[in-house]
């Protein structure tokens, strides 16, 4: 099993930064106030940290470092498909451009068969300073999975397939810190009741937006600040 580096008491939102600072600003600000709530932020500056450090990016992670938040690094990975020297590479600039706690390996692979790809990518991760491994399977995977990474996104998807999502029965025998779910297209209406749910199905990190489309994460959500709000009512806050 991989060292735990998640803690259950930490902030629940798990909130995707897929926008630049010049874009939104006032977004980047709004992260920082929220430092309580916060499990971490995932910054994906090009799908992946781009050709050359961005000095705007570097000052935002800066913010959100003093705050206490942790930072993961977006790293596609392509289902398995991209090479290991490639997804190390952009490791490497990570650490190097921004300092970041950890990486957040995006379109993670969900088949047995890739685990030893990913065992090598993890613990390449690890050698290289990252403190978290995050695998974005938008699915549950093979069981292996959970002993690479220290956090699982096993749902990534709209609320309509959310409410009819189905859990193995492994996940629940896995403490909820080790699982999240992503849920985008979710009216305001549904977002407090969206957050019990993924309680409930053992995921002990989770973001809910309204927005939808080919990057429902290109902004924080509308109601960003009433999902705060419930979490300060139904979830654990971060604690220093």
């Amino acid at each position: 099993m991989p060292h735990m580096t998640l803690e259950p008491d930490r902030g629940l939102l798990a909130v995707p930064a897929y926008f630049h600072p010049s874009a939104a600003p006032a977004d980047w600000q709004t992260l920082v106030n929220a430092a309580d709530y916060l499990r971490m932020v995932i910054l994906n500056i090009d799908s992946g940290p781009g050709l050359a450090k961005e000095i705007m990016f570097s000052a935002v992670v800066q913010r959100l470092k003093l705050a206490g938040i942790p930072v993961m690094g977006y790293v596609d990975t392509g289902y398995g498909r991209c090479s290991r020297e490639l997804v190390q590479r952009q490791i490497a600039r990570y650490h190097a451009w921004y300092r970041v706690d950890g990486v957040f390996f995006d379109q993670v692979s969900a088949d047995a068969e890739h685990l030893p790809q990913y065992r090598g990518l993890a613990a390449a991760a690890r050698g290289m300073g990252a403190r978290t491994v995050v695998f974005n399977h938008g699915v549950y995977p093979a069981y292996g999975y959970a002993k690479l990474a220290d956090l699982l996104v096993t749902f990534e998807g709209r609320l309509r397939e959310h409410e009819n999502l189905k859990v193995p029965a492994w996940a629940y025998g896995l403490p909820a810190q080790r699982f999240c779910h992503l849920v985008y297209g979710t009216p305001r209406a549904e977002t407090e009741r969206t957050l019990q749910r993924a309680s409930r199905f053992n995921a002990g990190a989770v973001y809910v937006t309204d927005l939808d489309g080919a990057n429902p994460w290109r902004r924080l959500a509308g109601h960003f600040n009433r999902q705060t709000l419930a979490v300060g009512r139904c979830g654990p806050r971060r604690v220093s």
